[in-house]
């Protein structure tokens, strides 16, 4: 089979990686801030990909536009989940947060599955079958779309922790909890403000991906779980490295699907993880403790 097909493939698990990468972020966000795993990540992105769809339903707005409204609405419902729930659990042992984000996940999947019911839906939009070609190669517009975007939402969420004065003191917050408090920063206003902006990023991302596959309340906790497996192959906490887990990720998958079977993909993903951890237990990009 020509090299084309397989630099096709390649490509097209790139662009999805990208995605995976964007929502794995928000995840990694949170984690390598506030300390807590958000076990309701999934379905967070789910209600993303839902608010997509009834966005496009009802005022046929394009995924790529409504990708903002759900990053204010998802940013809005993070924060006063952290203020109101998650902020009294921080200090608290790890299985209690785990008990308290299940049980949100929860409550969320259900109300998802009462407000939609258990079929898929999706958006339709001008370009779903539209491909472009760029020199052997032809891509799917809808991926390249949402490999652009996803790109671009990373870079700003890159330069906000790089360069803003809010970036900079929540990476204090993450390297040195108590001397950010001793000099007098609001440590539970940044940790609410972390969880808000890693809600918003996993809203993006479920927008995004409304491009690639239908809505359904099921997938939530495959996603958490992808999210999982792709931060512990980049590495806790590492921004650059959820990024690049969600690309290799998404390539393996893709590979996988085209080689084998696409039911086994998800075997390739977890390959990808006891290889990581068997080599650098770290992640790719992450620090040794």
């Amino acid at each position: 089979m020509p090299i084309d097909y397989y630099l096709n493939i390649a490509a097209s698990g790139l662009l999805t990686g990208l995605v995976y990468g964007l929502a794995a972020l928000g995840l990694s966000v949170i984690f390598g801030v506030v300390r807590v795993v958000n076990f309701a990540h999934g379905e967070m992105m789910v209600a993303g990909m839902y608010g997509a769809v009834l966005l496009g339903g009802w005022i046929g707005l394009d995924p790529l536009l409504s990708a903002p409204i759900m990053a204010v609405l998802l940013f809005a419902c993070g924060w006063l989940l952290q203020r109101g729930l998650v902020n009294k659990f921080v200090e608290r042992p790890e299985h209690m947060q785990f008990i308290l984000l299940l049980g949100i996940a929860t409550i969320l999947v259900n109300a998802m599955l009462m407000l939609f019911g258990p079929d898929a839906r999706n958006v339709q939009v001008p370009y779903s079958f539209d491909t472009v070609e760029i020199g052997s190669m032809l891509l799917d517009a809808v991926r390249l779309r949402a490999g652009a975007a996803a790109i671009v939402v990373a870079a700003a969420l890159f330069a906000f922790f790089r360069f803003s004065r809010t970036g900079k003191a929540i990476r204090a917050c993450a390297d040195n909890p108590l001397g950010a408090r001793v000099v007098g920063l609001n440590i539970d206003g940044l940790y609410a403000l972390t969880f808000g902006i890693g809600a918003a990023v996993v809203g993006v991302a479920g927008a995004l991906m409304t491009l690639l596959v239908d809505a359904r309340p099921q997938l939530a906790p495959e996603y958490t779980l992808l999210s999982f497996i792709i931060v512990i192959v980049g590495g806790l906490g590492s921004l650059p490295g959820a990024l690049l887990g969600g690309v290799l990720i998404g390539m393996s998958e893709a590979l996988a699907g085209f080689l084998l079977t696409p039911s086994l993909k998800s075997l390739f993903s977890y390959g990808v993880l006891i290889v990581v951890l068997l080599l650098r237990p770290q992640g790719l990009l992450g620090k040794r403790s």
